[in-house]
Order: structure tokens, then sequence, then C-alpha cells
């Protein structure tokens, strides 16, 4: 059998997504998705933190159309980067990379800028 990298979030954006382009001219958009998972029958809830990155197209309307709080899809695959700070000293960070993101939020949920519901933007590969 082989393997296989995916992933699925729901979850609501933490901030606005910050937007760059890259030295090769694509488009980045940056952002970090909460989700909570609840606990036990008193509903102890932990919430975790996700850091997504969007390329192209997709980024493009991200930065344009999604805010703080808005609740989103997110479709894509884990990226796992290391660095060393001091000799000998490893870092790992992983983010999500976003191949689709579903714009969740119903039309009238107080984001007036914003695309119809459940908006679809997949990336072309």
């Amino acid at each position: 059998m082989g393997t296989m990298n995916k992933v699925i979030l729901i979850g609501r954006l933490g901030k606005d997504p910050e937007e760059r382009t890259t030295a090769g001219g694509t488009r980045v958009s940056n952002f970090r998705l909460a989700t909570d998972t609840y606990h036990g029958n008193n509903s102890e809830k932990t919430t975790e933190w996700h850091q997504i990155i969007v390329y192209g197209k997709i980024a493009e309307q991200c930065n344009q159309y999604l805010k703080k709080g808005r609740l989103v899809c997110v479709e894509g695959s884990l990226q796992t980067r290391t660095w060393e700070k001091a000799p000998g000293e490893k870092h790992y960070f992983t983010d999500v990379v976003a191949a689709r993101v579903t714009f969740l939020d119903s039309k009238g949920a107080g984001f007036s800028d914003q695309p119809a519901a459940a908006a679809e933007i997949e990336a072309p590969f």
C-alpha cells in the first residue's frame, strides 16, 4: 500500500492573512487557523493552532476575502521545515500547504465583502 499526506481542517482565522509575493512572482497567503477539540463529559475545550500556507490564485482570493474570525475548510498536505538555531539545536515547524480553501461563513454573517457562502477555491494541480 502507498502513503498519503492529506489534511482537512475546519476552523476560524486567528487574524487577517499575511500576503507576500515570492521572487518568482507567485502570490502567497499565510494565516493561522484555530480548531477546537472537546474532551470528557464536562466539554473541556482545547484549541489547536495551525499555520496555513496558500499559493497562487487561491492565495489571491484568500488575501482578498478572508478576515479574522472567518470560518473556512482547508484541504492540503503537511510540510515540515527544520533549521538549527545554535550548533546541535534543531527546530521543527509544520505547516499545512493548502490545495483547496472553502469559505463556510454565510452571507450576512458580518462579512460584507465576501463571495457567496461555501465558495470553493482549488489549486490547478
